[in-house]
């Protein structure tokens, strides 16, 4: 064989071979695709034909202990004047609403969900109501859908446990909320034994388990304050930790 085509082979090789090599790297430093915690969760909330007036017969009830102590949870968020706060998960809108209230018109409220129906409930009932500070943002099945440092507050009441994506929604909330932003999470406690059938069909796993997949997502428990008529939920407020 000629010198010249020689080299053309062994310079070929030697490439064919950094090019194995690096596709090898690639696949053992690309990030896996997540994968749903809970297939289907949400498939009757995006279903077109979602009878909005059945739910809110169901979310906003004193039965329902979030609405029952929504005046205590309210006042355990720490929610003033001039904030911006996203709901995510506002279902009904009843944490919307009194969150527009309390932030006033110097503080702004996105109602954020994946239901279309919800979203356009919340637009057309606030709006009646005179509550001009609310943006309706329709969530993603990975993401609230917010731009970075957009928010001082998010709050998620019954609806972490809906979250089929954590790790990818958790990331998009980390990223919405400002340098001192907090995170409140309330879901329900889901014990073994103690808790009822349906929680433990229905929601996915225990305080614990979420607590350390939302401070994986690098958040830090600020505060756990016991809401006295909490006997099902419980309250978790995380703050962001900054980078050092």
């Amino acid at each position: 064989m000629p010198t010249h085509h020689r080299l053309i082979v062994i310079h070929a090789t030697i490439l064919l071979g950094m090019v194995a090599a690096a596709t090898v790297a690639a696949q053992e430093t690309a990030p896996a695709v997540e994968q749903s915690v809970k297939p289907g969760v949400n498939a009757k909330f995006l279903d077109e034909s979602l009878d909005v007036d059945a739910w809110i017969a169901r979310f906003e009830v004193e039965s329902r202990e979030v609405y029952h102590a929504r005046d205590e949870v309210l006042k355990a968020c720490g929610v003033k004047p001039g904030l911006r706060v996203a709901d995510v998960g506002a279902g009904s809108g009843f944490y919307t609403r009194l969150f527009s209230r309390t932030v006033g018109p110097t503080g702004w409220v996105y109602a954020v969900d994946i239901s279309p129906k919800f979203l356009q409930h919340i637009s057309t009932s606030t709006s009646q109501l005179g509550m001009h500070n609310i943006t309706c943002v329709l969530g993603g099945e990975r993401s609230i859908q917010l731009p970075p440092q957009s928010v001082d507050l998010v709050f998620i009441c019954d609806t972490y446990h809906h979250f089929e994506y954590p790790q990818s929604t958790l990331a998009s909330i980390y990223s919405a909320l400002d340098k001192d932003g907090s995170l409140v999470v309330i879901d329900f406690e889901r014990i073994p034994g103690t808790s009822r059938a349906w929680t433990i069909d229905h929601v996915r796993a225990g305080k614990a388990t979420f607590r350390q997949e939302i401070e994986e997502a690098g958040f830090e428990l600020a505060a756990a304050p016991k809401i006295e008529k909490f006997s099902e939920n419980y309250f978790l407020r995380f703050r962001k930790k900054l980078a050092e």
